[in-house]
């Protein structure tokens, strides 16, 4: 709704990614699990982006995790509006993604 472009609104992100982990249960190395700060930076960049639909940040999110994580395996992304204006009485309204590769 336009008044929601300029307000804004509050999310909730959910993210699960699977990944070849047998590397970083036997090698104890940072260098061979997946950096969660740097997931979370990618995921706060999308989400400050303005859009019109949550879906659509959704496919940015998921598209950018495949171009900076090409080992990932899975990803499980929930985002739900908190509050959204709709004129229900809900803890928000969201959409849901799971893809495997």
């Amino acid at each position: 709704m336009p008044q929601e472009t300029q307000v804004g609104g509050e999310f909730v992100v959910s993210l699960r990614v699977g990944y070849p982990i047998q590397a970083a249960m036997d090698t104890d190395d940072v260098a061979d699990t997946l950096n969660y700060a740097q997931l979370f930076q990618l995921v706060k960049q999308q989400m400050e982006i303005p859009s019109k639909l949550i879906e659509h940040v959704a496919g940015r999110i998921v598209k950018a995790i495949q171009q900076q994580f090409p080992q990932v395996s899975s990803v499980h992304l929930r985002i739900t509006k908190t509050n959204p204006p709709m004129g229900a009485d809900c803890k928000g309204a969201g959409v849901e993604v799971n893809i495997e590769y």
